[in-house]
């Protein structure tokens, strides 16, 4: 029996050790490289060993940490991404959910609702971003002639009004993405067996009782899976709002990833943009934790 034990750890090690490898050579190294370089001044060329002021390279400790926490933008963009996840929560999710229990049965009507709520998260994030400028455009765009009426913006249009940027990124973002999260609930729907909803309809349930109080508390394991993918996905939002202004103007749609970018990798300060990396991958890494915790005293 023991021999069997060790043949059959030594099998698994077999085939863990290539991802662990892997992942070892593509997440572990660049985060410890980054840690490192966040604390040089260093600008992105030449070796990590100068310390004169004609060098590439300074060490200045925890002075890079220092500046993030202490530089207004940095926390702009940390409140614009804390504003992402609560309306991704409170409108995207509820969307997703809605529009999943309406098309969950399988119909050709449904199957095709289904294909085009789910397009727009094929699409890629640049094209949809180049997409949305267009229509948002203040001379041409369909919210010169819809939008505008209801919403007024300035005459640089929503992109251009600090005032308006940021809730017209958003509608892009949720339009982006309620499909992804709709399809995951729809999966879910699919793995609930037809004789409970049999059951609560000879019980004479309501259909707001049935979803309410049987549909929706079955569905809670895909619930919490989207929870968690929703809120990662928020902390590191960057393709949609670097095509639509780059988290301009004044920093209006900042958000974390493109701060890094702008403030980091744009200026040649990549001690800096790796300092930002690391302090990004902490606050990923604390909600991670978080969750798994909330979610295991939940279980």
């Amino acid at each position: 029996m023991l021999n069997k034990k060790k043949q059959n750890f030594w099998i698994a090690m077999a085939f863990l050790i290539v991802p662990l490898i892997i992942f070892t050579f593509f997440v572990v190294l660049p985060v410890f490289k980054a840690a490192v370089y966040g604390l040089f001044n260093w600008k992105g060329y030449g070796p990590l060993t100068g310390d004169g002021v004609a060098s590439t390279t300074k060490f200045v400790g925890l002075e890079n940490f220092k500046e993030i926490l202490t530089h207004d933008v940095f926390w702009k963009s940390f409140g614009h991404n804390v504003k992402i996840i609560i309306l991704s929560l409170l409108i995207e999710l509820p969307i997703a959910l809605v529009l999943a229990l309406i098309i969950s049965s399988k119909s050709k009507t449904n199957i095709a609702l289904r294909t085009v709520f789910f397009i727009p998260y094929v699409v890629s994030e640049v094209i949809a971003g180049v997409v949305w400028m267009f229509i948002y455009n203040p001379q041409y765009g369909i919210s010169t002639t819809f939008l505008a009426a209801l919403f007024p913006a300035s005459p640089d249009g929503f992109l251009g009004d600090p005032n308006t940027v940021f809730n017209a990124i958003m509608v892009v973002v949720i339009w982006k993405y309620f499909g992804l999260y709709m399809i995951l609930y729809i999966a879910g729907l699919q793995g609930i067996s037809n004789d409970i909803r049999e059951a609560a309809a000879i019980d004479g349930a309501t259909p707001w009782q049935l979803n309410t109080r049987i549909i929706i508390p079955l569905l809670l394991p895909t619930i919490v899976v989207t929870l968690f993918f929703c809120i990662v996905g928020s902390l590191q939002t960057f393709d949609i709002i670097w095509a639509m202004g780059k988290g301009d103007p004044v920093n209006s749609a900042e958000t974390m990833v493109t701060y890094l970018y702008k403030f980091g990798f744009r200026r040649s300060r990549m001690g800096y943009g790796s300092a930002i990396a690391i302090v990004i991958f902490v606050i990923c890494v604390t909600f991670n934790a978080v969750y798994q915790r909330l979610v295991k005293k939940g279980n």
